[in-house]
């Protein structure tokens, strides 16, 4: 038996079926940004990790390639937490509840992160997650269109108060549900990357045979779920949430076509994507809105601007150490503008909040992990070359760029479902260059 192979066993079918199951019920509570749902969170991907690693040692199973090469991100993960807790023994958070909460959170990011690379051992595996993401914002956008489409809005199991009107899933803000179903579409895309053929178009013919086969297979499920994704994110009618949708999908298909010398394949993907979703769907679901929202847009009728302003004076007189972890709404009330009539509880800018919360010993370690992660996603798809590591990497790649985008506007790494999702990518992401891929699967 191959070590591969007693990695497989070691981690039984069960670990990994609670682990999706977490990764699906996130969203529901409301994004889980509620107290309850955090520390529930919290508590399960605890357990679920304990007990997956613990009884890795208690077998004496070597550990995954993955798990033990990503130790950057596990070590700056531990080093943001300490940032925390230091802030809680030191006294220099101005709210120890609310920065304790956020401490815990961190650690059930960091048992949720492990996990993932104990448990995602396998290409078979890889791949399911892959279509376990795709399924849950399949779901997510279809729940938030129906609800929208039929006037009879509903959350989870609450009525609908805010943005009546526009899509939200099981999310209170449009945002978060634009910025969690834009994290789905972007793996979903990587997973349509990772079915393509490995063999080369030999013509028009060739091109017409291969995409009547694609149509004929599974495959079309998958870009059908796309287009319901694009759907919710239309009707969605987050402004941020599209435009980052598309400049992330532009910049990373660029960059994928140039590691891949313009693979004829890739390129009809990317355009049907471009043609059929934007400008088909798009257009009958009412992309015009979106565009409207956003030509309107202007600092006359937005508070945001004000908003980052104030929140980076706050930064400025805590660059260091920060206020807490998770402070900013009550922080902000000395810093806040009369100008501003909306109570603001988060910065709509993440990085203003976690720099003003965190400072820069806080904030730092947590950029590092963006920075590496995006290097490692690079380097699979210059240096991998079975299509199942190659996808993941765009996928993940795809949507680092993308919630980087809408984090200058709204504040998706707050919400717990979102923060957790990302998360998964980091650790997708990681596992798309160091996971044991067969050599038969290699060359599937």
């Amino acid at each position: 038996m191959t070590a591969q192979h007693r990695q497989q066993k070691s981690t039984t079918t069960l670990d990994f079926f609670f682990f999706l199951s977490l990764f699906v019920w996130l969203p529901l509570p409301l994004g889980s940004n509620r107290i309850w749902a955090g520390l529930l969170f919290v508590a399960l991907s605890s357990v679920l990790f304990s007990f997956t690693f613990f009884r890795l040692l208690k077998k004496a199973n070597p550990l995954p390639l993955a798990f033990k090469r990503a130790w950057p991100v596990t070590g700056l993960l531990l080093l943001a937490q300490l940032v925390v807790a230091l802030q809680l023994l030191t006294g220099t958070t101005i709210s120890r509840s609310d920065t304790l909460y956020q401490l815990l959170l961190g650690f059930g990011y960091l048992a949720f992160y492990l996990t993932a690379l104990l448990v995602i051992n396998s290409p078979k595996r890889l791949k399911t997650t892959l279509y376990i993401v795709v399924a849950s914002g399949t779901f997510q956008a279809i729940y938030g269109s129906w609800m929208t489409l039929s006037g009879n809005e509903y959350l989870f199991m609450l009525a609908k108060e805010h943005y009546l009107g526009t899509a939200t899933g099981t999310f209170i803000n449009r945002n978060h549900f634009a910025g969690y179903l834009v994290l789905c579409l972007s793996l979903g895309i990587g997973l349509m990357l990772a079915n393509l053929s490995s063999t080369p178009i030999g013509g028009m013919k060739d091109l017409a045979r291969k995409t009547l086969s694609a149509l004929l297979s599974h495959k079309i499920l998958i870009r059908a779920a796309l287009a319901v994704m694009v759907i919710g994110l239309v009707l969605s009618h987050s402004r941020m949430g599209n435009s980052s949708f598309f400049i992330a999908l532009t910049i990373t298909a660029f960059i994928y076509l140039i590691t891949q010398r313009f693979s004829r394949q890739a390129i009809v993907l990317f355009v049907s994507l471009l043609v059929i979703d934007l400008f088909i769907v798009g257009a009958f679901f009412g992309v015009d809105k979106v565009v409207n929202r956003l030509s309107e847009t202007s600092t006359l009728n937005e508070s945001r601007d004000e908003v980052s302003l104030s929140a980076l004076v706050l930064a400025k007189d805590n660059i260091l150490t920060g206020t807490g972890a998770g402070t900013f709404y009550t922080a902000f009330t000395a810093y806040r503008n009369q100008s501003i009539s909306i109570f603001y509880d988060h910065a709509h800018n993440d990085y203003l909040e976690l720099l003003s919360e965190r400072g820069i010993l806080g904030t730092l370690p947590l950029a590092a992990i963006v920075i590496l992660s995006i290097i490692t996603t690079i380097r699979t798809l210059k240096n991998r070359k079975n299509s199942i590591s190659k996808g993941t990497a765009f996928g993940c790649l795809m949507s680092i760029l993308a919630l980087s985008i809408h984090s200058l506007v709204d504040f998706n790494l707050q919400i717990p479902s979102n923060a957790s999702s990302f998360i998964l990518v980091i650790a997708l992401s990681w596992l798309s260059l160091y996971l044991t891929v067969d050599k038969k699967n290699s060359s599937r």
